[in-house]
């Protein structure tokens, strides 16, 4: 997996798939945060994306009150985000 930063977008590439996948995401988004409230992330091509990334982004939205919107390129796991009704809490669109 890669991660890009600028500005406010996080562009990842790859699957999202282990701990340190996570660990990487997180220490990104807490760098962004710290001068954003608003976030953007797209993710590129990832089939999947792990539970611990999934609750993270949940605190973010639900308790830290960010404005989070997702780009994801596959439609598989913009299928499962919506499945998990998570969707319209992380403003997840197809790009």
């Amino acid at each position: 997996m890669e991660l890009k930063v600028s500005s406010n977008t996080l562009v990842i590439n790859g699957n999202i798939k282990s701990i340190s996948d996570f660990q990487n995401i997180k220490r990104s988004i807490d760098n962004i945060i710290i001068a954003h409230k608003h976030i953007n992330i797209n993710i590129e091509d990832s089939l999947s994306i792990t539970s611990s990334v999934i609750g993270y982004l949940n605190k973010l939205v639900l308790k830290d009150s960010i404005d989070l919107h997702m780009s994801i390129g596959n439609e598989q796991l913009l299928r499962l985000l919506d499945d998990l009704n998570l969707a319209s809490t992380f403003k997840a669109k197809r790009n």
